[in-house]
């Protein structure tokens, strides 16, 4: 029996509905790397693409980004994992230079910044509502983020000593705050933002993106979870 060595990162790819962008998305995953493709409950046959092409599949029923993404975090065994949007708008070959502070140790949680490659790549209101959270993120907790940064990586057993609770849009927001609650050491890295394959399902809407910004306002309405037994990933600085 052939032993495989396990990966150094994990790579969770929330998936709704993604057979066209899947080949692309997975054919650019880092070499040694796993892909955890969550289906949260895709018809176009999404799962079986994946898993032929590779992918760890995990099923989740509950719809919802952040219910997705957190059974991909939950599914993971490497130390450090990452996430990525599997629309094709973000291209997993940047990942590295996403991960390389955490795996280095110099960052708690690194988010890619989005820098649109078209006009088109990044419809108006979601820039606008993008803006607009911005300034409350730098209100609540003093980060001077210009991104929420869809691609992102941390330690696992640091995630998920966050507790996050958030299962739909504010679940990225909540991981931001609740790390900033916690004195992470948190940092931005530029990425090209192309445009997706596919409807967005969440900002390609104004429906969808009022949704995200009610989500993300109960995010920011939590209190600080901060006292002596705060998780800081590495102890205390």
């Amino acid at each position: 029996m052939i032993e495989t060595s396990p990966s150094p990162v994990d790579v969770v790819l929330p998936c709704l509905d993604e057979a066209d962008a899947l080949p692309w998305v997975l054919d650019r995953i880092p070499p040694t790397w796993r892909a955890i493709v969550v289906d949260n409950g895709s018809t176009d046959g999404s799962p079986d693409i994946a898993r032929g092409l590779g992918a760890y599949v995990v099923h989740e029923p509950r719809r919802g980004f952040g219910a997705a993404c957190h059974a991909g975090l939950t599914a993971a065994t490497a130390d450090v994992v990452c996430f990525c949007d599997c629309d094709a708008s973000l291209d997993p070959r940047l990942l590295p230079a996403v991960a390389g502070a955490v795996l280095d140790g110099s960052a708690d949680l690194v988010l890619g910044r989005r820098r649109p490659t078209t006009l088109g790549a990044w419809p108006m209101h979601a820039r606008l509502a993008h803006l607009e959270l911005a300034r409350l993120i730098r209100r609540r907790t003093g980060l001077r983020l210009r991104d929420l940064g869809p691609m992102r990586a941390a330690r696992r057993e640091a995630l998920l000593d966050l507790d996050l609770t958030d299962r739909r849009s504010g679940y990225p927001l909540q991981m931001v705050v609740r790390a900033a609650d916690a004195g992470w050491r948190i940092r931005e890295t530029d990425v090209p933002y192309h445009p997706r394959t596919g409807r967005s399902k969440v900002t390609g809407t104004w429906r969808g993106t009022c949704q995200a910004v009610r989500d993300m306002r109960a995010v920011l309405a939590e209190h600080p979870a901060t006292g002596p037994d705060t998780p800081v990933p590495g102890g205390a600085r």
